[in-house]
C-alpha cells in the first residue's frame, strides 16, 4: 500500500487500536490516529515520533459535539477506511448492572460508531478504498451466548451489530462497504495476560479482511481469521 490511503482509527491509544496504528504506518499509509486522552498515551506518542505518516488527535468518542468538530477539521481529508474500535466494558453480573454503567457503554459502543461513520461518510464516500468497519465481538452475538452474564457489553455490542448491519444497506448508494469484525481473544487491557491470541496477530487477520471487504460482502460480522460469526 502506498501513502496516498488513509485509514482513520478511533481508540488509538493502547491494545487493537495501537496495533492497527502501528501495522498500517508501517505499510505506508496515512494514519488519523484518533484517543480520549493524547497526555495519557504515551504509546501512541512514542509511536507519532517514528512515523510521520501518523496524526494524533483527540476525540471521546462520547462527546458528539467532538466528533462533528475533529469532522469539521478533517472535510477535505478522504478517509480510505474508518475503523470503529473504541470502547468500554464494564463489568456486570446478574446481581450488578449499574445503569448509569449501561447508558455509557451504550454510547460509546453503539451510538457512537453510527456517530462518527455519519459525520465522517462524505470523507469515506470521497476516498478510492470507501470501507467503514467497527469492532465489536462475539460476546455480541445472540447465537454464540452460551454463558450468559456480562450484560452491559454483550447488549450493547448486540446493538453495535445492529447499526452497522442497517448502515451497510444505508451506505450502499454511497459506494461504502461496512463490516462488523470480531478480533478474537486478545491479550491486551481489555482481554487479559490469558488471552488466546496476541494484538499482532489479531489485527494481521483484521487487515486481511478488510483488504478482502467490498459491496458484494458488505454487511457481514467476520472473526479475524475470516470466518463469518452467526448473529
Amino acid at each position: 500500500m502506498t501513502a496516498t490511503y488513509q485509514v482513520l482509527i478511533t481508540g488509538a491509544n493502547r491494545g487493537i487500536g495501537l496495533e492497527f496504528t502501528r501495522q498500517y504506518a508501517r505499510d505506508g499509509w496515512n494514519v488519523i490516529a484518533c484517543c480520549r486522552d493524547l497526555a495519557q498515551a504515551k504509546d501512541l506518542q512514542q509511536l507519532a515520533q517514528a512515523y510521520p505518516n501518523i496524526k494524533t488527535y483527540a476525540l471521546d468518542v462520547a462527546d458528539f459535539d467532538a466528533i462533528e468538530a475533529l469532522a469539521a477539521a478533517l472535510k477535505d481529508v478522504k478517509i480510505d477506511i474508518l475503523i470503529n474500535n473504541a470502547g468500554v466494558y464494564p463489568h456486570s453480573d446478574l446481581q450488578a448492572a449499574d445503569a448509569g454503567d449501561w447508558l455509557h457503554a451504550f454510547k460509546v459502543n453503539s451510538m457512537a460508531p453510527l456517530k462518527v461513520a455519519t459525520a465522517f461518510m462524505p470523507n469515506i464516500a470521497a476516498s478510492q478504498l470507501r470501507k467503514l468497519v467497527t469492532l465489536s465481538s462475539k460476546m455480541g452475538s445472540l447465537d454464540d451466548n452460551t454463558s450468559g452474564g456480562s450484560y452491559i457489553y454483550r447488549s450493547s455490542k448486540t446493538a453495535a451489530n445492529m447499526v452497522m448491519k442497517s448502515l451497510s444497506i444505508d451506505l450502499q448508494p454511497y459506494g461504502i462497504a461496512v463490516a462488523v469484525l470480531h478480533p478474537g481473544w486478545v491479550q491486551t487491557e481489555m482481554g487479559g495476560p490469558g488471552a488466546l491470541i496476541d494484538a499482532q496477530t489479531s489485527v494481521s487477520g483484521l487487515r486481511q479482511v478488510i483488504a478482502n471487504l467490498d459491496l458484494a460482502n458488505s454487511g457481514q460480522f467476520i472473526a479475524y481469521d475470516g470466518k463469518a460469526i452467526n448473529w
